[in-house]
C-alpha cells in the first residue's frame, strides 16, 4: 500500500504560481540480509491556485542521499607499480545522487539555474577542503562522479519523468544494493520558461533492520566488545576448521 510521504511544500503564492504536492511510494526502505536494491516511485501533482489547467511546465526530480566526507586519491604508475599520488578531500559529498527530468536539462533550464538548484551531476556542490587549484579540483570532481556512476550511486535520466494531463507526474529511481543508510531527500521542481516556479521536498529513510541493524548498532555503541567478540569468533572458527581438516 502506498503511504503518503512527509512532504514539505513551498508556501503558495495566490494568483501566481502553482503548488507541488509530492508523494513517495516507499517513505521507509528497509535493508535486510540479501537486499538487492529497490525502485522508488516519486509521483505527485501540480496544482494551480488560479484553477487553470494545461499550463506548460517541466518536472525535475532530484533524489539525494546523506552527505559524507570523502578523500579521493589519484593513482600513478612509477616503475611498473601503481602508487597513491595526489589526493583531495570533500567535506560534503552526497552518498547517492539521482536526477530524473521530463526532458534533457539543457532544454529546461540555463546553467545558472541548474547550478543554483544542483540540477545535474555537472552542478554538484561537493565543498572541497583547503586550497586547491581549480583544474585539479575539476579533475578530482570528475573522478568522484565517474567512480560513483560505475557504482550505481550517481545517475541521470533525462527522460525519467512522465507527465499526464499536464497535472500528474511520476518518476522511477532505482536504489542499488550498496546504498548508504540514512535520510534521503526527494526534491521536485516545476519549471516553466526556464524558471523554477514551484518546489517541494519529500523524505525517504533508508535503514537497516533485523540482524544487520543489531550488528550496526553494536559496532557503533560498543566498539570494544564488538571488536573483541569478532576476534574471538574468528579464532574459534579457525580452530574448528583446523580440527575438521585434521580429521579428514
Amino acid at each position: 500500500m502506498i503511504q503518503p510521504a512527509n512532504a514539505q511544500t513551498a508556501p503558495p503564492r495566490p494568483d501566481r504560481d502553482p503548488v507541488l504536492v509530492p508523494q513517495v511510494s516507499q517513505p521507509e526502505v528497509r535493508v535486510r540480509q540479501g537486499f538487492t536494491g529497490t525502485e522508488l516511485l516519486l509521483f505527485g501533482a501540480v496544482l494551480d491556485p488560479r484553477g487553470q489547467r494545461g499550463s506548460d511546465y517541466d518536472i525535475v526530480v532530484v533524489l539525494k542521499g546523506p552527505t559524507e566526507a570523502i578523500r579521493i586519491r589519484e593513482k600513478e604508475q612509477i616503475g611498473g607499480i601503481w602508487i597513491n599520488a595526489e589526493s583531495t578531500d570533500f567535506r560534503s559529498a552526497p552518498s547517492f545522487f539521482a536526477v530524473a527530468s521530463s526532458r534533457p536539462l539543457d532544454q529546461i533550464v540555463d546553467e545558472r539555474t541548474a547550478a543554483i538548484f544542483e540540477l545535474g551531476l555537472d552542478y554538484l556542490q561537493l565543498s572541497p577542503s583547503g586550497l586547491i587549484d581549480p583544474e585539479a579540483q575539476a579533475k578530482f570532481t570528475e573522478g568522484l562522479v565517474d567512480l560513483r556512476r560505475r557504482q550505481g550511486l550517481f545517475k541521470e535520466d533525462m527522460d525519467g519523468v512522465t507527465i499526464k494531463e499536464r497535472v500528474l507526474y511520476q518518476a522511477r529511481i532505482q536504489l542499488p544494493s550498496n546504498v548508504t543508510t540514512g535520510l534521503y531527500t526527494a526534491e521536485t521542481f516545476a519549471v516553466s520558461g526556464g524558471q523554477v516556479i514551484a518546489s517541494a521536498v519529500a523524505d525517504v529513510e533508508v535503514k537497516k533492520v533485523g540482524f544487520e541493524r543489531f550488528v550496526e548498532v553494536n559496532a557503533q555503541t560498543r566498539g570494544f566488545w564488538y571488536g573483541l567478540i569478532a576476534v574471538m569468533l574468528s579464532i574459534a572458527m579457525g580452530w574448528i576448521a583446523g580440527r575438521l581438516f585434521a580429521m579428514v
